[in-house]
């Protein structure tokens, strides 16, 4: 007797069903990572506490040199990281799947660069404080955002035309970041780097707060759209013919991306690299036509985590997260231009 071959429907709904668990697994994984690295950025540093005695702190309860310690400078700095890495690990997912072009991270097409240019010359030219100078920076991301769409809008976005703009405005930002930086005092210069090379140094549940906020809202206009988005990757007209309001859809995504990344930016200076690989790395955990928003959530804030405990523990000195990421991002995206020439530039 020969096998009754199953029918098209059921082969489809099996795929499906392998989809979905592979990426419940994979969300499920990243989460223990996630929660076992938050773990550690607690209990170690200069003085190791035990268990216990963080799990107490975090109850609320008075423990002698661990209530400060924990409660006031570790607990702030892995919070700030956590949101700060699922923001830019939202925004970077959602400008590589709707642009269909894993290059295309906030930080290549000049978002990123905008914040920076507007935080160097409000801390150097116009004196601001800490919080002046990250509401200009978010102002700044958002300003940015809507130059390059209009200038890529002509008859349609273009999703090659957007990535090119995006990328010839970062560099004439970058200039004007370099011309104010040769112009800056020397007590402004240290201020300046240490916000333009990333750092958790100066977390604080005054930024965690506005941060989370723009994660919560963020995520939920994101996750609202998120067929849309998925359909987006095939193109313009199918996602049309599907069904999806294709100017609205990309207008709340890009709005919300970039929303995401302006106060992560804000917070915590460009962490290099971030938004580039949080997609990436997530497509290939969770697998082929798995959904990316909350993968690449976790891995975002699993990177900026796992990059502050090796720049701190790691070598002689401390290095803020920035560098760290910096380095790990560099190799990975001269592989990823080899990889993305051959494939046609997918995730």
């Amino acid at each position: 007797m020969t096998a009754v071959a199953a029918p098209p429907a059921a082969l489809v709904a099996a795929g499906r069903r392998r989809r979905l668990l592979r990426a419940r697994a994979a969300v499920g994984g990243l989460t223990v990572l996630l929660v076992v690295l938050f773990g550690v950025a607690l209990v170690f540093g200069d003085t190791v506490y035990r268990l216990d005695e963080v799990v107490r702190v975090l109850l609320g309860q008075t423990v002698p040199g661990a209530s400060f310690t924990v409660g006031q400078l570790r607990l702030p700095r892995a919070a700030e990281g956590v949101v700060a890495g699922a923001a830019f690990g939202l925004g970077g997912v959602t400008f590589q799947t709707m642009l269909r072009n894993p290059l295309a991270a906030p930080d290549v097409i000049g978002i990123s660069s905008g914040a920076s240019a507007a935080a160097v010359i409000g801390i150097v030219v116009l004196d601001l404080t800490a919080t002046e100078t990250s509401l200009l920076a978010v102002a700044a991301a958002l300003v940015t955002a809507g130059v390059i769409t209009l200038l890529a809008n002509r008859g349609g976005i273009a999703d090659t035309r957007l990535i090119l703009i995006g990328i010839g405005v970062a560099a004439m930002l970058e200039s004007v970041v370099s011309y104010v930086l040769l112009r800056a005092a020397n007590y402004d210069l240290q201020v300046v780097m240490r916000w333009l090379t990333g750092s958790l140094n100066n977390a604080s549940w005054d930024q965690v707060g506005p941060l989370a906020l723009a994660v919560l809202v963020g995520g939920a206009v994101l996750a609202s759209q998120s067929r849309g988005l998925g359909l987006l990757q095939h193109g313009n007209d199918q996602a049309a013919a599907l069904g999806v309001p294709v100017h609205r859809t990309r207008l709340l995504c890009i709005l919300a991306a970039v929303v995401l990344v302006a106060f992560a930016t804000a917070a915590t200076g460009p962490i290099a690299f971030v938004a580039f690989l949080a997609g990436p790395i997530a497509a290939r955990v969770v697998g082929p036509g798995g959904p990316l928003l909350l993968p690449a959530a976790l891995t975002g804030a699993l990177l900026v985590l796992a990059a502050d405990l090796v720049g701190e523990f790691a070598f002689g000195t401390r290095y803020p997260v920035g560098v760290i990421t910096g380095v790990l991002g560099a190799p990975f995206l001269l592989w990823l231009l080899v990889r993305s020439n051959r494939a046609g530039g997918s995730l």
